[in-house]
This record gives structure tokens, C-alpha cells and sequence, in this order.
């Protein structure tokens, strides 16, 4: 059986605060979250603002921010990858012009 995390407050209210200037799936996606928890967390929170989110939820920024750390390592492996291949095929190029023109 899955364990459901339980999100504070806080988290739940800056989450719902970057959807005005990101889109859902790029919220979700920095915070390791389902779309559809998002909605109905934009759905209590629309209903009755002043009520919404009581409870004890638990932190879990530090995962959220373990997990975007490990996407952007991804990115930037990715990165160099590409950059080391590209500086060979380079490398490769000039030999072969500097091999013509002898």
C-alpha cells in the first residue's frame, strides 16, 4: 500500500501561488507532485480560503528540493555530454581540414 504524504499549510499555499505565474505541469514537475493533488488542493482553496488546509500536514521541502537538485544534475550531465561530443566531432573537423590543405 502507497503512504500518502501529507503536505503544511505553508507548502500547499506556495504551491497554489506559483500556478499565477507557472503552469500546472511545470509546478508539479518542480515539486514532485500529481496534477490532480494540485487541483483539489486549488479546489478547497478556492471553496472557503480562511479554512482551507487545516490540519497537521508535514514539510516535505527538503525531498521537493533533493529531487530538484537531482533534475538539474541530470540537466547538466546531459549538458556536458553534449558539449563533449560536440568539441570532438569539432576536434575531428579541423584535423581533417588541416589534413587537406597538406
Amino acid at each position: 500500500m502507497r503512504k500518502l504524504k501529507q503536505y503544511d499549510r505553508e507548502f500547499k499555499l506556495s504551491v497554489l501561488q506559483e500556478l499565477e505565474t507557472n503552469s500546472l505541469t511545470e509546478v508539479c514537475r518542480n515539486h514532485n507532485i500529481s496534477p490532480s493533488t494540485v487541483a483539489g488542493w486549488k479546489k478547497v482553496y478556492k471553496n472557503n480560503p480562511k479554512e482551507a488546509f487545516k490540519g497537521n500536514g508535514k514539510s516535505y521541502k527538503e525531498e521537493v528540493k533533493i529531487a530538484e537538485y537531482e533534475r538539474v544534475i541530470g540537466r547538466l550531465y546531459a549538458q556536458n555530454d553534449l558539449l563533449k561530443r560536440a568539441y570532438e566531432a569539432m576536434k575531428e573537423q579541423v584535423a581533417d581540414e588541416l589534413k587537406k590543405k597538406d
